[in-house]
C-alpha cells in the first residue's frame, strides 16, 4: 500500500513537473472549491433540516398567522433562512468558472516558454519545444476537469437549495 501511495505520489509530482507551476494554482482553486461545496452540503443536509424544524415550530406555535405582522415575521424567517442556505454559493460558481481561466494561464506561460526556446535555440529542434507545448496544454486540461467536476456538483448543490427553499415556504403557509 505504501509502495502504491509512494509510486501515486511520484506520477503527481511528473504531472506537475511536465506541465508547470500553474498546477498548483488549479490544484489550490480545486481544493478552495471542493471544501466549500462539501461544507454546502453538509450545511443543507446536516443543519438546515435542524433550522427549518426549528422555524416551522415557532410559526405553528403562533397564535396568529394571518396578520399583516405575522406575514411579515413570517417573510424575515424565511429570507433569512434563504440567506444562510445561499452562503458560500456565489463564491462556489465563481471558483468553478476560475478553473479554466486559470487553466488558460498556464498556456500562456507554457507558449511563453516555447517562444523563450524558439528564440535562444530556433525551431529546428521539436524535442526542446516539446516541454514548453506540454506546459501549455496540461494546465489547460487540468482547468476544464477540475471546472467540470465543480459544474457538475455545484448545480446538483444549488438544485438542493432551491428544494430547500420551496420546502420552507411551503411548510409556513399564510392564510
Amino acid at each position: 500500500m505504501i509502495l502504491q501511495l509512494a509510486g501515486l505520489w511520484e506520477s503527481v509530482q511528473d504531472f506537475i513537473h511536465t506541465g508547470g507551476n500553474v498546477l498548483y494554482v488549479v490544484a489550490i482553486v480545486l481544493f478552495v472549491m471542493w471544501v466549500l461545496m462539501i461544507e454546502r452540503y453538509w450545511y443543507v443536509t446536516s443543519v438546515f433540516p435542524k433550522l427549518k424544524a426549528e422555524i416551522i415550530a415557532k410559526w405553528d406555535a403562533r397564535e396568529d398567522t394571518t396578520s399583516w405582522y405575522a406575514h411579515k415575521i413570517r417573510d424575515g424567517w424565511i429570507s433569512e433562512a434563504k440567506d444562510l442556505l445561499d452562503q458560500r454559493m456565489l463564491l462556489i460558481k465563481t471558483l468553478v468558472a476560475m478553473c479554466p481561466l486559470v487553466g488558460l494561464l498556464g498556456t500562456v506561460t507554457g507558449m511563453i516558454a516555447v517562444f523563450d526556446i524558439m528564440a535562444t535555440q530556433g525551431t529546428g529542434n521539436p524535442r526542446t519545444m516539446a516541454a514548453g507545448i506540454s506546459m501549455a496544454t496540461i494546465p489547460t486540461m487540468a482547468g476544464m476537469v477540475a471546472a467540470l467536476s465543480g459544474v457538475f456538483f455545484s448545480s446538483r448543490l444549488e438544485v438542493k437549495v432551491k428544494r430547500e427553499k420551496a420546502d420552507l415556504v411551503d411548510h409556513l403557509p399564510h392564510h
